[in-house]
C-alpha cells in the first residue's frame, strides 16, 4: 500500500509540474483575466460539470460567493449542478443532455462567463450548454484533459491539462480554481495584507 501511495503523490506532483510552463500559466492567467472583466462589466459566473467535475464546479462558485482569501464583497457565481430539483426535471421531462443547456437558456446573460468542467472534454451535456452560451453571447470557458482539445472550437477558452488520468486532471482543476479566485480577488479587492 505505502508504494501504491508514494507512486500516486508522485504522479500529482509530476502533472502539476507539468502546468508550470509558459503556455499552462499563460491559460490560467487568461482564465483569470476573463473573470476579472467579466465582473468588471456587471455579469456573473456560471460553472457546471458531472461527477466530480460537479464538485469541482461547485467548489468554485463557493469560493467567489462567500470568499477565498479576502473578506469582500460576494461575486455573483451559480453552479447549475446544485439544484436537484432543476436537473432532474430537467433530466426526465427533456434529456440528461440538456441540464445545463437549458439552465443556460434560463440564466445566462450576454457578457456573463460560462464554465464548463469536463475531465474527457466529451460530455454531450457540457457541448451542447456551451452551444447554447454562444448563441447568447456569454463567454465559454472549457477546463478539460488531455483528450479535450476537441473543445476548443466548442469555446473561447480550453485549458487542457496535460495528463489522461482523471484524478490527475481534477487534482489540477482544483489547483487552478485557487489560484484563479486568488488572481481575482487580489485584482478586485486588492492585495491581501
Amino acid at each position: 500500500m505505502k508504494d501504491v501511495i508514494r507512486r500516486i503523490i508522485n504522479d500529482s506532483i509530476e502533472a502539476k509540474q507539468a502546468l508550470v510552463t509558459p503556455e499552462q500559466v499563460g491559460m490560467i492567467e487568461k482564465i483569470a483575466s476573463r473573470m476579472v472583466d467579466t465582473y468588471r462589466a456587471g455579469g456573473k459566473v456560471v460553472a457546471f460539470g458531472n461527477g466530480g467535475s460537479a464538485s469541482d464546479a461547485q467548489h468554485l462558485v463557493a469560493e467567489l460567493v462567500c470568499r477565498f482569501e479576502v473578506n469582500r464583497r460576494a461575486l455573483p457565481a451559480i453552479a447549475f449542478t446544485a439544484n436537484s430539483s432543476v436537473v432532474t426535471s430537467i433530466g426526465n421531462d427533456f434529456s440528461y443532455n440538456d441540464i445545463f443547456k437549458r439552465q443556460v437558456e434560463a440564466l445566462v446573460l450576454p457578457g456573463d462567463m460560462v464554465i464548463g468542467i469536463t475531465t474527457s472534454g466529451k460530455s454531450p451535456n457540457v457541448i451542447s450548454a456551451f452551444k447554447q452560451a454562444r448563441l447568447q453571447k456569454a463567454s465559454t470557458v472549457a477546463f478539460t484533459g488531455a483528450n479535450g482539445a476537441g473543445l476548443q472550437q466548442e469555446t473561447d477558452i480550453c485549458w487542457c491539462v496535460p495528463s489522461k488520468v482523471t484524478g490527475r486532471i481534477q487534482e489540477c482543476h482544483i489547483l487552478a480554481v485557487h489560484i484563479i479566485c486568488k488572481l481575482v480577488e487580489d485584482t478586485l479587492f486588492g492585495q491581501k495584507q
